[in-house]
C-alpha cells in the first residue's frame, strides 16, 4: 500500500480544528501529525493531547513556547515602536510567523508534505500562516479547508462533529462566546457577533483581562522598568524574562484599565474589520519604551526610526516576518537599541500609562544646556540668529520674487 500522505495541523483542540482534523483523515486520507502552542492564550493545552489520541493521531506535539514568542517575536517588534494604522499593537499578528515556523520544522522532522491551518478565507491569518511557509519551506504545500469545504457556519461544524462523534464538548456549546477569540502574552481580540455593527458599543462584559476605567482603583500606582539594549529587565527592580515582563505587565494593567481599544482596521485581503482588543503590556511597554528612547537616542536617529515604522508595522500585519526587508530593518532598529539603557517610572491610573519620569547613564538630555536658568555659557544663544536667517533662506528668496506661501 502507498504510504500515506502526512499533514502538519495547527491544532487547538476547539470545535473548527477537530473538525478539520477528521476531515483532512477523510477528505485526503491524510496521516494528521497535530501541533499546539502555547503563547500564552491563558487556556489549557494539554486537553488537545487526549482529543487528538481519540481520533487517532499518534504523532502529538504540544509545546510551551511564551518563552520564545516574547522575546524572538514580541520585543523585537516593539523596540520598533511598532503599532498599525496609528492603534493596533499587532497582538496577533506577531504570533503567527513563530506558529508558521514550528508548524515547518514539524513538517521536515516527520518528512510531512503538508501543513494545514483553521484561518478562514477572509482574513489575515491565512495569508501569514502561508508566507510564512513559503519563506522557510518554499516547497511545503498548504491545505486551507475554509477555502475548500462547504461548512460555512458554526451550526454545520457542529453537524458535522455530532454525525462523526468528534469529541466536542457539546454541553457547553450553547455557552460560547459570540465573539471570534484570539489570545496570546501579548493581547486577546474580539471580532464577530455585535461587533460587526461599527456603531454598536460592545457591552462590558466582553471584556476578560481588564476592569473597566471607571471601577479601576482610585489611587495610582507607580512602576519602574528597567531597560537595557531597548528591552525591559526588570519591574521594580526584580530582574524578569521576557515572558514573565509580559505577564506581570498584563496583571497591572488589567488592574488598572489599561489596554483597550474598539478598532476598525484595514485586512491586507482588501475588506474593513471591526475588532476590540486587550493589550495591556504591550500599552505599557510601548510608552514607556518611547520614553526611555527620548533621553537616549540621537535625534535623527529617533526619527528615522519613526520614519520606518509603518513600514515595519506593515510588514508584521501582512504576513511578511520572514522576508528580508524586515530583517534588515530590524537588524538597523538592533543597531539603534545600544544606548537605549536605564529606567523609566510610569503612572497606571484608571486606564492611563502616564510616564512619570526617565533616567539613563547614556541620556543626551544635558540640563545645563537646556535650562531656562543661566547655562553659564554652555549654549551661545547669539547663534541661533545665523540658524534662522540661513534655514530661512529659500522662504526669504521666494517672498523677493513675489512667491505666494498660501
Amino acid at each position: 500500500m502507498a504510504e500515506k500522505r502526512k499533514v502538519v495541523l495547527a491544532y487547538s483542540g476547539g470545535l473548527d480544528t477537530s473538525v478539520i482534523l477528521t476531515w483532512l483523515q477523510e477528505k485526503y486520507d491524510a496521516e494528521v501529525i497535530t501541533f499546539t502552542a502555547d503563547i500564552g492564550q491563558g487556556e489549557e493545552v494539554e486537553p488537545a493531547r487526549a482529543k487528538a489520541q481519540q481520533m487517532g493521531v499518534k504523532s502529538i506535539h504540544i509545546e510551551d513556547l511564551r518563552e520564545e514568542f516574547a522575546r524572538d517575536y514580541v520585543f523585537p517588534m516593539f523596540r520598533a515602536n511598532a503599532i498599525y494604522e496609528g492603534e493596533y499593537l499587532l497582538g496577533t499578528s506577531i504570533a503567527r510567523p513563530l506558529i508558521a515556523k514550528r508548524l515547518v520544522e514539524i513538517a521536515k522532522e516527520h518528512g510531512a508534505e503538508y501543513i494545514s491551518h483553521g484561518a478562514t478565507g477572509k482574513g489575515n491569518d491565512q495569508v501569514r500562516f502561508e508566507l510564512g511557509a513559503f519563506a522557510l519551506a518554499p516547497n511545503l504545500k498548504t491545505i486551507a479547508p475554509w477555502r475548500e469545504w462547504d461548512l460555512t457556519s458554526r451550526e454545520t461544524l457542529m453537524a458535522y462533529a455530532k454525525e462523526r462523534n468528534i469529541p466536542i464538548d457539546f454541553a457547553k456549546s450553547g455557552k460560547k462566546s459570540p465573539y471570534s477569540m484570539d489570545a496570546n502574552l501579548l493581547h486577546i481580540s474580539y471580532e464577530g457577533g455585535g461587533l460587526e455593527d461599527p456603531y454598536w458599543e460592545p457591552e462590558e462584559d466582553i471584556w476578560r483581562w481588564t476592569v473597566s476605567p471607571e471601577k479601576a482603583p482610585d489611587a495610582p500606582q507607580y512602576v519602574e522598568l528597567s531597560y537595557q539594549a531597548g528591552d525591559i529587565v526588570a519591574i521594580d527592580g526584580v530582574t524578569m524574562t521576557p515572558a514573565e515582563v509580559m505577564i506581570k505587565l498584563n496583571e497591572l494593567g488589567g488592574k488598572h484599565g489599561i489596554g483597550r481599544l474598539d478598532l476598525v482596521e484595514n485586512r491586507y485581503v482588501g475588506m474593513k474589520s471591526r475588532g476590540c482588543y486587550e493589550t495591556p503590556a504591550g500599552t505599557i511597554m510601548l510608552r514607556a519604551h518611547r520614553a526611555i528612547e527620548s533621553i537616549t537616542l540621537d535625534r535623527e536617529v529617533a526619527h528615522l526610526k519613526d520614519e520606518l515604522m509603518p513600514r515595519y508595522a506593515s510588514l508584521v500585519y501582512n504576513g511578511y516576518w520572514w522576508s528580508p526587508e524586515r530583517k534588515m530593518l530590524q537588524v538597523m532598529i538592533d543597531e539603534s537599541q545600544a544606548p537605549v539603557n536605564g529606567v523609566v517610572r510610569v503612572k497606571l491610573y484608571k486606564g492611563n500609562v502616564i510616564v512619570a519620569g526617565r533616567k539613563s547613564d547614556n541620556s543626551l538630555f544635558d540640563a545645563n544646556i537646556a535650562t531656562f536658568e543661566d547655562d553659564r555659557g554652555a549654549y551661545n544663544q547669539k547663534d541661533a540668529e545665523g540658524f534662522i536667517r540661513l534655514n530661512g533662506l529659500r522662504l526669504r528668496i521666494a517672498a523677493s520674487k513675489g512667491r505666494k506661501m498660501d
